[in-house]
């Protein structure tokens, strides 16, 4: 009895605790590099999610109708990890025994959604900050990206996610190709 009494208690919490709202997957691709330019260099990564709210998404279905969505992971881990793995195919060395620290600052993630019936207009922006401090000073800078798309009919969780794992990416895309940070990195590490 007791043993039905504890699994009944535990099946109870767990039904309590489970998200009911949809989540995003969000999954960007970080650009993996086809030669290592680093050499070894090595650097701690740090993260901070500096949003004011948590949730990624906002759906507008109209009439006061406003639903939050939120990520299914961490927003802050999966773009840590993104960044990691792009800084490892450069030829970092992620470690926390370095002189050298990379912070990731994410400013702004967020989809708004505006449906009806009949359309959709999807907004996604996105806004990182990257500060990174060495022995030798400091070096700070923004990444930003904006995308709108438009569709037929209501939009749907892989339109958001979509949209926002493009944006990721893109953004990933112009860290990785910014001559002037991977020349302070090259040259400050």
């Amino acid at each position: 009895m007791k043993k039905l009494f504890v699994a009944a208690t535990v099946l109870a919490l767990t039904a309590c605790t489970a998200p009911s709202e949809p989540q995003l997957t969000i999954a960007p691709t970080p650009v993996i590099a086809t030669q290592a330019t680093a050499h070894g260099k090595a650097l701690s990564l740090e993260s901070r999610d500096l949003r004011t709210a948590q949730f990624i998404a906002v759906v507008d279905s109209g009439r006061q109708n406003v639903q939050p969505l939120h990520a299914t992971q961490n927003l802050r881990i999966t773009l840590e990890d993104a960044l990691s793995r792009q800084l490892r195919s450069q030829g970092y060395v992620i470690t926390q025994d370095s002189q050298g620290t990379l912070r990731l600052d994410i400013l702004e993630a967020m989809i708004n959604v505006k449906h009806s019936m009949m359309s959709h207009e999807l907004n996604s922006k996105l806004q990182l900050q990257l500060v990174v401090e060495s022995t030798a000073g400091k070096f700070v800078k923004r990444y930003s990206g904006k995308s709108e798309r438009t569709g037929t009919m209501s939009a749907s969780m892989g339109d958001m996610e979509e949209a926002m794992n493009s944006l990721i990416t893109a953004v990933l895309k112009d860290i990785h190709a910014d001559p002037e940070l991977n020349n302070y990195m090259q040259e400050n590490l």
